[in-house]
């Protein structure tokens, strides 16, 4: 019994010293995993928002724009028959995969404003290059597709006067000088319109569209 006591004893009176000799060791360890656990699932946040800029998804963006260019009064006449339509793509290799798949959902639309229409890629290299382009080819949409940051304010200075319909597939373009674009509120999709520049860039809208739209001036 003694000596069962004096185990006992023993055994208690060895057994904390060594994990408290051991316990800052495995802290720093445990410390060390949990932040390499938390930096990646903040890459990982990271990732998920700059996906998320694209609110509505871009086949349904493209089903949205058909519908607005029934509205858009002057469409016909900047089209002449055919709607050209340049997806702008920014260096973001998520820009050029979003204007891939854009493109085959475009092309898949039986027409744009009850005409025919075509699409081609375009890289952004100026706003000057971009309005250029829209005077002699005779563009009527640019697509902004995402993966633009300060280029806007370029791109909006440079429409300035060019009767060409910008439109972004990211929502907060249209506050940046974007004419048109789309996003989620409350739930449901909804477009925006940039009244301001619309006017600037010389596109007129009917007003039973303006009542279906979020305006912004």
């Amino acid at each position: 019994m003694n000596t069962m006591l004096k185990g006992s004893t023993t055994a208690e009176g060895r057994g904390p010293h060594p994990r408290k000799r051991r316990c800052p060791s495995g802290r720093r360890k445990r410390r060390a995993r949990d932040l390499f656990l938390v930096v990646c699932l903040l890459l990982a946040a990271s990732r998920a928002v700059r996906a998320d800029d694209v609110a509505v998804p871009l086949p349904m963006q493209a089903k949205l724009l058909a519908t607005v260019a029934d509205y858009d009064k002057g469409f016909g006449d900047r089209a002449k028959g055919k709607v050209k339509i340049v997806l702008l793509t920014s260096k973001s290799p998520e820009s050029a995969r979003a204007a891939t798949q854009m493109q085959g959902v475009l092309k898949a639309l039986p027409a744009i404003g009850g005409l025919p229409h075509e699409e081609s890629v375009v890289r952004f290299e100026s706003g000057a290059a971009l309005a250029n382009l829209c005077r002699t080819d005779g563009i009527s949409i640019v697509f902004l597709m995402p993966g633009f940051g300060g280029e806007i304010a370029d791109i909006k200075k440079s429409l300035d006067g060019v009767s060409t319909l910008s439109v972004a597939s990211v929502g907060s373009y249209v506050e940046q000088g974007i004419v048109l674009g789309f996003d989620v509120i409350s739930g449901k999709p909804k477009l925006l319109v940039n009244l301001t520049q619309s006017r600037a860039q010389k596109i007129a809208f009917k007003a039973e569209l303006l009542k279906m739209v979020k305006v912004i001036e």
